[in-house]
């Protein structure tokens, strides 16, 4: 009977065990976790791209996948990525603070603010002050799914916060129709 209860113990233990490693996506699928999700993701859902420093947050909302890989890499996968939808566009904010980071303090910020500015050129991104938009993202993630793809960059400020609209409906056409919703 004790070898009976082992072997159970045992096999519990790594059905559990199996079941939490399954339950994390690898850095090296990470692309294929964004192609996943991109379908069931809306208007009102957000992407985040952010570096190494970025915490993990608990809310349940909240999914964050380790990609390993390189910040300017990532960004370009979720927009090229995005492009091919029809469902959802990007509203994109980047942290104002980047802007005001010395090369002294953080050595390779200008090579990729330049970088950036040149990736985001015709996108119209927004500047906030980190913490504004880190409280759209705690607030979206009570009710939202966000997807968080952490990557190697260890340079401040530097996330790339991508909020979902939808892409098949503009923001004029819902400001007609709410007008036209008043008049009624």
């Amino acid at each position: 009977m004790p070898q009976l209860r082992t072997g159970f113990i045992f096999i519990f233990l790594f059905c559990i065990l199996a079941a939490a490693s399954d339950a994390r996506a690898t850095p090296a699928d990470w692309r294929a976790r964004l192609n996943e999700e991109l379908p069931l993701l809306g208007h009102r859902n957000w992407i985040a791209v952010v570096d190494s420093a970025y915490p993990l947050q608990t809310s349940a909302g909240i999914e964050t996948i380790e990609t390993d890989a390189d910040q300017l890499d990532v960004v370009r996968a979720v927009l090229d990525a995005l492009s091919k939808t029809k469902h959802v566009r990007p509203v994109i904010f980047t942290d104002s603070e980047l802007k005001l980071v010395s090369e002294s303090d953080a050595p390779g910020v200008t090579a990729y603010r330049d970088q950036l500015a040149n990736l985001l050129k015709t996108s119209g991104a927004q500047s906030l002050p980190h913490e504004q938009i880190i409280s759209r993202l705690d607030e979206a993630g009570k009710t939202f799914h966000i997807l968080i793809l952490k990557t190697r960059m260890t340079i401040p400020y530097t996330s790339v916060f991508l909020r979902l609209d939808c892409g098949y409906w503009t923001d004029n056409q819902e400001k007609q129709l709410r007008e036209k919703m008043g008049k009624q």
